[in-house]
């Protein structure tokens, strides 16, 4: 009983959790958004909404954690809070990843899917942050490029959407990689698990596991790409050879920590 009990009050906790943030989400596009573009000073406003996220996202999190739907653990938080520009790639295990990691980093801009910047919930967001669209690959180098030239770092899911399967990634696209090469600073990358598996590629919102989950993010070491990438390659193999070595690195990572399980 006591167990069943445990388990509704964590399926409520997570729908109220997903409620709130659309509410917000939406009236924050309907209210806050209309009112930020009055502001004229372009740099300043997208500090403060980058700030206001980043509050937000730290609340909501605490908050699950609080409401005993998840637990977080987190190694080489401090690479994460540093105000040097970095390239943040990371692997893609569930819909929270976002979330978790502009919670832990301040002065954050993030690359995100087409789809939201229609979604009523997000567009606002994503508009007010300036963020970076998926969509248009001609622009994409230069936008994260400027967002990183003005001091914010990127967080860039080179999977492109959630990972396959628990023991599986999908192939890093090499965007991070032009925009590294481009603006010549260091990628970072993390490693995120979650256990038990929650809201993954194959499961909705309300498929709650049978207890918590714990989201651990493990910060690497910065990855400077002048050795991946000498300066006289040509710049699509140049990007290639970083690419391959960053999802490299980045598996065997993961492997090592035994988010992935040989043999599965």
């Amino acid at each position: 009983m006591r167990a069943r009990l445990d388990y509704g009050w964590r399926l409520f906790a997570t729908a109220l959790s997903f409620t709130v943030f659309g509410i917000c989400g939406l009236l924050f596009s309907v209210i806050a958004f209309p009112l930020a573009a009055l502001w004229p000073h372009r740099a300043s406003r997208q500090r403060a909404v980058t700030a206001l996220i980043h509050s937000f996202f730290r609340a909501l999190v605490a908050a699950l954690q609080r409401m005993g739907v998840m637990e977080l653990e987190v190694a080489g938080a401090s690479a994460l809070r540093a105000r040097t520009p970095v390239i943040v790639v990371a692997n893609h295990p569930t819909y929270l990843d976002v979330v978790v990691l502009l919670s832990l980093k301040p002065a954050a801009c993030c690359v995100v899917k087409n789809a939201h910047w229609s979604n009523p919930c997000l567009w606002g967001i994503v508009r007010a942050a300036e963020y970076v669209s998926n969509a248009e690959a001609t622009g994409f180098v230069q936008d994260c490029a400027r967002q990183l030239a003005n001091g914010y770092s990127m967080i860039i899911f080179p999977e492109g959407s959630r990972s396959p399967a628990a023991n599986r990634l999908h192939a890093f696209s090499r965007g991070f990689a032009h925009t590294a090469l481009e603006a010549g600073v260091p990628i970072l990358p993390v490693l995120l698990h979650c256990d038990p598996p929650a809201f993954t590629r194959q499961m909705r919102w309300y498929h709650v596991p049978q207890r918590r989950f714990r989201i651990s993010v493990n910060v690497l070491e910065p990855v400077g790409v002048s050795p991946l990438a000498p300066r006289d390659m040509p710049s699509a193999l140049a990007a290639r050879n970083v690419t391959r070595a960053i999802e490299a690195h980045i598996t065997q990572y993961l492997f090592d920590y035994g988010f992935f399980k040989t043999g599965n």
